[in-house]
């Protein structure tokens, strides 16, 4: 990769196809609320607000999987510090206490999500700085290893629940709106989900992203040009941390539950199947792999306990017969391939 094509921000203009297939997810999307109260279907709402949070943190997973070719197996441990950080200040504001003897508590959505956020990334910058100095099954397995320590040591805060968890009464109040109400929550989940990607859509075609490209193809080359691949890399996790971070604590606010379970690293391997079922490297592959895992875990459960027999053979199919997954297959329908 030439310096020069390091330079170059502006992306490929995008494909009429791709526009309006973008602007009928938009609409889609939008007037989904209102299409399910009319056709008698309300509980479907709470089942797309599902979606949307696991979309968040499977794209967030993907800025460092997909296009920084990091494949992480420790991301549920940034899902799940983002719920708890959304729990603990919520049970210190009811406590009226301080957290750690200093922070007061909150239920303010403005200020929970960024302290999530915040921690979440911090989390994500010691893990990331002491993990990418290995590479191949050493990262992943040092990443698994960092998941599980937190894992264990929520599971032995019985101050917070233990293994048992930690019930938040109400959700995070956001201005005056009322978001115990399933449609005002999902709108609030949606503009969210809108902003991070529209922010991994400008990270990729950015220079940024360009390079952690070129890093991912041949990481030798771009440090024989001069480039620091190990800034770049953790930048890029670090990112990706706070992005299932803030997933993190929407979906503590979601359930009003948080518990160790969030940072299991069977949650890791969850958003990895988002990923790589939606297509892995996309945009909107994370999104597309979230809608599809949780509806058909949706469906299947329904049918049957033993449903993980049925969907894994689907998730088998899907990968086999798709090659770039459910993303690629709706470019072969014509529906436009998101960028990059």
């Amino acid at each position: 990769m030439s310096d020069n094509a390091i330079n170059r921000t502006d992306s490929a203009a995008p494909a009429p196809g791709r526009i309006a297939a973008l602007l009928a997810l938009a609409v889609a999307l939008i007037a989904l609320p209102f299409i399910v109260k009319a056709i008698g279907q309300p509980a479907l709402v709470p089942l797309a607000t599902r979606v949307l949070i696991y979309a968040i943190a499977a794209a967030s997973l993907n800025l460092a999987l997909g296009f920084g070719g990091m494949v992480s197996f420790g991301h549920a441990a940034f899902f799940g510090i983002g719920g708890y950080a959304v729990g603990i200040l919520y049970r210190t504001f009811s406590d009226d206490a301080f957290f750690l003897g200093f922070i007061p508590g909150t239920d303010q959505l403005l200020v929970a999500l960024p302290a999530a956020i915040l921690v979440a990334g911090l989390f994500a910058c010691v893990i990331g700085a002491l993990s990418l100095r290995t590479s191949g099954v050493q990262f992943i397995m040092i990443t698994l290893a960092f998941a599980q320590m937190l894992f264990f040591l929520f599971v032995s805060l019985k101050a917070y629940g233990g293994d048992d968890g930690m019930t938040i009464r109400r959700r995070n109040a956001l201005f005056d709106l009322n978001t115990r109400d399933d449609v005002t929550f999902y709108f609030i989940c949606l503009a969210i989900a809108a902003l991070v990607f529209l922010a991994l859509w400008r990270i990729v075609g950015s220079r940024f992203g360009m390079v952690l490209a070129g890093i991912r193809q041949n990481e030798r080359r771009m440090a024989a040009i001069g480039i620091a691949p190990y800034r770049y890399k953790l930048a890029a996790f670090v990112i990706s941390g706070m992005g299932a971070g803030l997933a993190g604590a929407l979906m503590a606010n979601y359930l009003r539950f948080v518990s160790p379970d969030m940072l299991h690293w069977t949650k890791s391997g969850e958003l990895m199947i988002m990923v790589i079922l939606g297509g892995v490297g996309t945009l909107l592959g994370p999104l597309l792999g979230a809608a599809a895992l949780v509806i058909l875990e949706t469906v299947l459960t329904s049918w049957t306990e033993h449903w993980q027999l049925v969907l894994g053979p689907i998730l088998l199919l899907v990968v086999l017969f798709t090659q770039g997954g459910l993303n690629d297959l709706l470019a072969r329908l014509g529906l436009g391939r998101s960028a990059p």
